[in-house]
């Protein structure tokens, strides 16, 4: 679901250095997640002790046949259909309408922009922008309405052309950080009810989203200091 937040701003900051800029984030979510898997289990005390055995019984492996293949994708054909039929589409009609009313009083002073003045000061440190931190605070929904705000706050639609708007809104260095933070911050909702469900507690549930905010806020932090530090320097 990150994928494409990922391609977007690689492709509009990083030219030829894209794919880097991509691969970087998967090494920082396997780095992220040995590290706080180590503090957890240090700091927490329900974590601590011998681990639990997990026994996993799996089945003989085959060749795939096509029939097997193609019942498999049309399955995941339909998920995401619904998917994009529900969140994704009901997500860009809510910001549609937050972004067109007030009618003709331009997408700044809209209900979306309100919202987005009220958000800006939270991540400005960051050197995120009000449209950035509207585009992350719709990707509570799904991570794939992050490439969809943007296209609508900046008023235009196309790849080329959103591409171009990320590219002047953002520099490499916000834009890697933004990158990190969409790895990290809250995951979408529906992941939230499946923790919620899973563990039945809001006390782990509230933790997980908590944690994961405060984690993205820290480590985009450190990106933007590090980075205009390096580009200070060279």
């Amino acid at each position: 679901a990150r994928l494409p937040v990922y391609v977007l701003i690689a492709g509009a900051l990083f030219g030829t250095y894209a794919g880097s800029a991509i691969f970087s984030m998967y090494v920082l979510g396997i780095v992220l997640a040995i590290i706080m898997a180590l503090l957890f289990r240090k700091f927490i005390p329900s974590l601590r002790g011998k681990p639990a055995p997990f026994i996993m019984e799996l089945p003989p492996y085959h060749r795939p046949d096509a029939k097997s293949v193609l019942l498999y994708m049309w399955s995941r054909a339909v998920i995401f259909l619904k998917k994009a039929g529900t969140i994704l589409l009901g997500g860009a009609l809510v910001l549609w309408f937050m972004a067109s009313f007030p009618w003709g009083r331009g997408v700044e002073s809209s209900y979306v922009g309100m919202l987005g003045h009220i958000l800006e000061p939270l991540v400005s440190p960051l050197g995120f922008d009000w449209m950035a931190a509207i585009a992350l605070f719709f990707g509570f929904l799904a991570k794939e309405i992050v490439v969809e705000t943007f296209g609508i706050l900046y008023g235009v639609g196309g790849e080329d052309a959103i591409t171009g708007a990320v590219a002047a809104h953002m520099t490499p260095v916000t834009g890697l950080a933004f990158m990190a933070f969409t790895l990290i911050y809250l995951p979408c909702l529906a992941t939230v009810g499946i923790v919620k469900a899973e563990t039945g507690s809001w006390k782990w549930t509230g933790f997980m989203v908590l944690y994961q905010l405060v984690l993205a806020y820290v480590v985009a932090g450190i990106i933007v200091v590090v980075g205009n530090f390096i580009i200070g320097v060279l």
